[in-house]
């Protein structure tokens, strides 16, 4: 049964609404839950349903996962990854070992980097925060704000073709880059289209090296994108490109593109003569910009890709969304009486402190990547010994926030030496 609630169980109150079941809107729901709030999650999408993603997993996402309570194993094609190997311009390949391969100050057991299929990890989400008492409604979608008043906000829903009212003292707003929650607010951002664009198809029959292996092919004509083959159970991997909105290819060409990448030898090799594409491909745009983008208006906070959360340097959103939810709802958390002044602040200044410093040096650091003589260099640097190694693979892969060493707030006694995630879990690594 798709909807845990029906029409008639449905109430028309709540501390919290959220609108979006997505990795941002559980994290909400699940923080504010833990405190015994009142949680109504609305969601258009019945579940299981796909989100066009890379469906990688930082070690920050996981960490945060595993906060949650969350339980790897509930994903079935989940895919824990020890190494990356990454492809220089010049075509030089390296790779870079994650902790729990080589043992360097890490339980060999817990996690760094997985994989995890979108239209699988959401949904088991979902019925984790089921099992947590969050009230979860498929195919309700937001329709409008009918008003707020200095105490509460009644929002308009669709639910299967029958509306309906919901009262609630804040809104978080999950609802992704377009937001019909900001828009309804007055605070759409007009002609905003992304900062990436990437593009996904699945790829089952892998007998080449990207069988085991996970890619990053820094194409000298996708700087600073690149093009990557992550792999999944089962032969299977999920593969795609990123491009920066305004490089050498615009989004119309991204299709003809995507003929010619996969026909390179490299990446052909990679994938075996017998791989075959699976279904369609798919392709989505990816909003970083979070140091301007407006975070709450009124009764209501932003958050995830309605927050312009996503890196700025990778396109990598899933660990941003988590985190930005996991802040809205300790920012109502923090707020006894939901006072809308108290909430916004708490709430800027904590996504302030995890993302501010961090975007900047990603958006610099992407400059640097637009230049493939700056991109060997760096890669080449990466590589060069085993320090090196070690730590720049848990740099990518967001050990610790990226700028970290500038930002004295975050450090503490064990940077770059802490084990990851899920330590006790049964989930077999990709090699």
């Amino acid at each position: 049964m798709p909807n845990a609630i029906s029409k008639q169980q449905l109430q028309n109150h709540c501390d919290v609404l959220i609108v979006g079941a997505g990795p941002a809107g559980i994290a909400a729901a699940l923080t504010l839950a833990a405190t015994g709030k009142d949680v109504l999650v609305i969601d258009k999408a019945v579940f299981p349903r796909d989100k066009c993603c890379g469906d990688g997993l930082t070690t920050g996402a996981l960490r945060i996962l595993e906060m949650l309570g969350f339980d790897p194993d509930s994903v079935p094609n989940y895919q824990v990854c020890t190494d990356v190997w990454l492809r220089s311009p010049s075509g030089r390949e390296i790779q870079l070992d994650l902790p729990n391969k080589n043992g360097d100050h890490a339980s060999t057991t817990s996690q760094f980097a997985a994989i995890a299929p979108r239209i699988e990890l959401d949904n088991a989400l979902v019925q984790h925060a089921r099992t947590r008492g969050v009230r979860i409604v498929e195919s309700c979608a937001f329709v409008s704000v009918l008003s707020q008043t200095s105490h509460d906000i009644t929002v308009a829903t669709d639910l299967a073709n029958e509306y309906k009212e919901i009262t609630a003292r804040f809104v978080v707003a999950a609802d992704g880059m377009w937001s019909p929650v900001r828009k309804a607010l007055g605070a759409a951002q007009s002609g905003y289209l992304g900062e990436w664009h990437a593009f996904r198809q699945y790829v089952s029959n892998v007998t080449g090296k990207a069988n085991k292996r996970l890619y990053v092919w820094f194409e000298k004509d996708l700087l600073p994108g690149y093009a990557w083959s992550f792999p999944l159970p089962n032969g299977r991997a999920n593969i795609g490109f990123g491009i920066l909105r305004g490089s050498n290819y615009t989004v119309q060409e991204m299709k003809a593109l995507w003929v010619e990448l996969l026909s390179r030898p490299h990446i052909a090799d990679a994938l075996g003569k017998d791989a075959t594409l699976e279904g369609r491909h798919t392709a989505w745009p990816i909003p970083a910009r979070v140091t301007g983008a407006k975070l709450s208006s009124g009764r209501a906070l932003f958050i995830g890709d309605a927050a312009c959360a996503a890196d700025t340097m990778t396109g990598e959103g899933i660990g941003q969304a988590l985190l930005t939810g996991v802040l809205a709802g300790e920012a109502i958390i923090g707020s006894r009486d939901y006072d809308e002044d108290t909430i916004a602040k708490k709430y800027a200044k904590k996504m302030k402190h995890e993302f501010f410093a961090d975007h900047r040096m990603s958006f610099a650091l992407g400059k640097i990547l637009k230049n493939a003589v700056l991109t060997r260099g760096v890669l080449r640097l990466a590589g060069s010994t085993g320090w090196t190694r070690r730590n720049f693979v848990r740099w990518m892969f967001e050990d610790e926030p990226r700028a970290s060493l500038f930002t004295p707030t975050r450090w503490h006694r064990k940077f770059l030496k802490r084990d990851g995630a899920f330590k006790s879990t049964n989930t077999q690594p990709n090699n």
